[in-house]
């Protein structure tokens, strides 16, 4: 019994390894294409106020495509962190004193996770007629995400990912994989 319940686990982690090697593959290979609009996902804002490196790589990638021209538009999304600031305005206001003219951000100050910056955008897609949109934020991030824009009826979503890595990454790859399997089942 015991070496089989060993075997199992071992074949769990196999498969586990396999799957962030999947996503991981995926998010450092993506291409993104011309879009109606740049969709960034929130990270922390630090208690200072100020971005993290990690949302202000997200950012940094966003004005890089922004301004090569692939996107008149800059979603950004983001909920009311842990330190008493709304992510999506503090995004603003980086892109803001980047020269990002006012009317070409769209904040989304109630993103509280990664389903809820999908429904959030494909509602104002609707609204706006807009049909495609670029992902911009870490490798790992960028296949679910793109998945639940699809779900939410967002036609055609290509990505991006952020130019910041961390030894927290692969944490969050592992953790990415039961989380795209929880969205691609529900």
């Amino acid at each position: 019994m015991r070496q089989l319940l060993t075997r199992f686990l071992g074949g769990l982690l196999l498969v586990l390894l396999l799957a962030a090697v999947g996503i991981a593959c995926l998010g450092l290979t993506a291409q993104p294409q011309p879009a109606d609009c740049l969709v960034v996902p929130g990270n922390t804002v630090n208690p200072d106020g100020s971005l993290s490196p990690r949302l202000r790589a997200r950012l940094d990638e966003a004005l890089r495509l922004y301004r090569a021209g692939l996107s008149p538009l800059i979603f950004v999304s983001g909920g009311l962190g842990r330190e008493g600031y709304y992510e999506g305005t503090a995004m603003q206001r980086y892109l803001l004193a980047q020269d990002v003219p006012a009317g070409a951000i769209v904040v989304d100050n109630a993103g509280n996770n990664t389903e809820a910056t999908a429904c959030n955008f494909a509602r104002l897609a609707r609204i706006r007629h807009l049909k495609s949109a670029v992902v911009v934020s870490q490798f790992f991030h960028l296949p679910r995400t793109q998945l639940l824009l699809r779900q939410q009826g967002v036609s055609t979503v290509s990505a991006s990912a952020a130019r910041y890595w961390e030894l927290r990454d692969v944490y969050a790859l592992l953790r990415e994989v039961p989380a795209y399997v929880r969205a691609w089942l529900f």
